[in-house]
């Protein structure tokens, strides 16, 4: 007996065969999908290319994936400070451990990135260049840390300089380390962030680099925001914490990126 489905009348039927699918399976692979449907696979790229601009699924090569969440991390920097302390606290400590006696290191914004320069060794012997208010504050009496403020026009809610003085200011340099705080990431749509600023002055800090590290909440795994910054290739470290699912954190290190759980 042939257990194939046969084609729906019509595409309204056919696709949302395919939503039903996406909520069962948690995917949706193109070559599998049409051969179920007995359709071709130019057919269901068509209709997961529809559903996708429709907002109802993510499209990714070869088939599609549930639309991701928003991340979580939109309240200002003061709020963000008062929130999630001893994950960020855990974060912070394990980052600094990343730092080599003698590096040169783009500390870049956010409260965990704060959080870092809190914990760095007092006998460390390292160059810190950032746009990060409150971390170059937080460095001022560090016996050890010379610090190189990027210029700019300071964003006063999250206490960073940013714009095009900050981007100029990268051109041609090239440091150890970069430590990059973000918003959200994901193992399929990479990294993003809520502002199309903060995400094109990432993108520069990341080309200056010869490692890249990058620090988040487990709540951020998994999310998007708005403006992306770049595929996880970009990433030699991810560190997270909490207690997560071990195939959270698989396609990261599939990616060969050092994966480390805080704390």
């Amino acid at each position: 007996m042939n257990t194939q489905a046969q084609e729906p009348v019509l595409p309204e039927e056919r696709r949302h065969r395919l939503l039903e699918l996406l909520r069962r399976n948690g995917k949706i692979v193109a070559t599998e999908v049409s051969q179920l449907l007995a359709v071709s696979e130019d057919t269901v790229r068509r209709d997961l290319n529809e559903l996708a601009a429709a907002g109802l699924l993510r499209r990714v090569h070869g088939g599609a994936l549930p639309v991701l969440p928003l991340t979580p991390a939109a309240a200002p920097f003061a709020v963000r400070l008062t929130e999630d302390v001893a994950a960020r606290d855990r974060l912070g400590k394990t980052v600094a451990a990343l730092i080599r006696p003698g590096e040169t290191v783009l500390l870049d914004g956010g409260t965990t990135m704060l959080a870092v320069a809190r914990h760095l060794a007092p006998d460390l012997q390292a160059t810190i260049i950032t746009p990060n208010l409150p971390a170059a504050m937080a460095l001022i009496d560090h016996p050890g840390i010379e610090i190189v403020m990027l210029g700019g026009r300071v964003d006063k809610t999250e206490r960073v300089s940013s714009g095009i003085t900050a981007w100029e200011a990268l051109k041609g340099l090239s440091v150890d380390l970069c430590l990059l705080g973000v918003c959200a990431i994901d193992a399929d749509a990479g990294m993003s962030e809520m502002t199309l600023d903060d995400a094109r002055l990432k993108r520069c800090m990341m080309s200056c680099a010869s490692r890249v590290a990058t620090a988040v909440t487990g709540n951020k795994l998994g999310t998007r925001a708005p403006f992306p910054i770049g595929p996880i290739s970009g990433l030699t470290h991810l560190i997270t914490e909490g207690e997560l699912p071990a195939d959270r954190l698989t396609p990261y290190r599939d990616a060969g990126i050092d994966v480390r759980i805080a704390g």
